[in-house]
């Protein structure tokens, strides 16, 4: 076990320093850089701080839809359930994909895009 400060801690520290104390002393494309990397940052922060939970609640979520024969591995299981929705085996009728879908997508969305909404 590491003491503080843990990873998304030094993830936010740096991103803090490069928005505050770089951004302000560059300009053009250099202050373009310092912020997407610094967008970075706050995403691998938010993959840190979040990423195992949603990963979790996603292989839940699809072991309910997918039953015993989910595999172990997320992406593939994943694979098997895009192939079963494209031969017509599952669709927006099939009980909990419609929620799934949704739940997978705003936890990604939190991760990648938190100031998204999609409500209009």
């Amino acid at each position: 076990m590491q003491d503080r400060p843990h990873a998304p801690e030094l993830l936010q520290a740096v991103a803090q320093f490069l928005r505050e104390r770089v951004l302000p002393a560059t300009d053009g494309a250099l202050a373009y850089q310092v912020r997407v990397a610094a967008n970075a940052l706050a995403i691998a922060q938010r993959e840190a701080e979040q990423g195992a939970s949603a990963q979790a609640r996603e292989a839940e979520g699809l072991r309910a839809l997918l039953g015993a024969e989910t595999p172990a591995d997320l992406q593939a299981a994943n694979r098997l359930l895009c192939e079963r929705i494209a031969a017509g085996a599952m669709d927006l009728s099939t009980p909990g994909l419609l929620a799934h879908l949704q739940a997978t997508t705003a936890a990604r969305l939190a991760i990648d895009q938190p100031g998204y909404s999609a409500e209009p």
